[in-house]
């Protein structure tokens, strides 16, 4: 009986201890959301949200019990041209102030394959809170090689509809679908 006791002891000592996610914060300056829609057939529109931040908890062992959250102001929207980001910041759109922001709250990650994941959020824009999903994958997480600590980017991927979001002027002639690409950095909290 006393061997069977300590057996036992020495198999819960020995039991890997569950790990909680680790919080990370988003590298700005290596962190953008791209969109992109048809125009009138003729051509695909770009823009570009970049210099945000936002915190991930991330769990490696465990990542379906990882969460990301991100905001950040409308206005800081990137379109490489001055009279479409004035018209897309008019009424005919976002009809933006200052401190509008855009954000994305994760509800739910189902992990889908060693590296990928369907991450289900909340994401507010325009005044408008709706849930996504965004197809994800971990690229790589490793010690920065120039920073020296923990460090680890993400991809993502999803459509989203205009008129869900009372930004659907023109559709269809300009497409109401809206792709969006995710690449982020994020790197260990202090």
């Amino acid at each position: 009986m006393r061997l069977s006791a300590l057996s036992l002891l020495g198999a819960l000592v020995a039991a890997p201890v569950l790990a909680a996610p680790e919080a990370y914060v988003l590298d700005p300056s290596h962190s953008q959301i791209v969109f992109s829609y048809n125009h009138l057939g003729y051509s695909t529109g770009y823009g570009m949200f970049s210099g945000f931040e936002g915190k991930i908890a991330f769990d490696q062992a465990e990542p379906a019990a990882s969460s990301v959250e991100v905001s950040f102001p409308v206005k800081t929207m990137l379109t490489g041209w001055q009279a479409r980001f004035d018209h897309f910041m008019s009424p005919d759109f976002f009809g933006a102030t200052d401190d509008e922001m855009v954000s994305f709250k994760s509800t739910a990650i189902e992990v889908t394959g060693e590296k990928t994941a369907k991450i289900t959020g909340d994401l507010t824009l325009n005044g408008v809170t709706k849930s996504i999903v965004l197809d994800a994958a971990l690229t790589q997480v490793m010690e920065h090689p120039m920073e020296k600590k923990p460090w680890a980017g993400f991809t993502g991927t999803t459509t989203l509809l205009r008129s869900d979001y009372n930004l659907g002027m023109f559709a269809p002639y300009v497409s109401d679908e809206v792709q969006v690409q995710i690449s982020i950095e994020a790197k260990k909290a202090d």
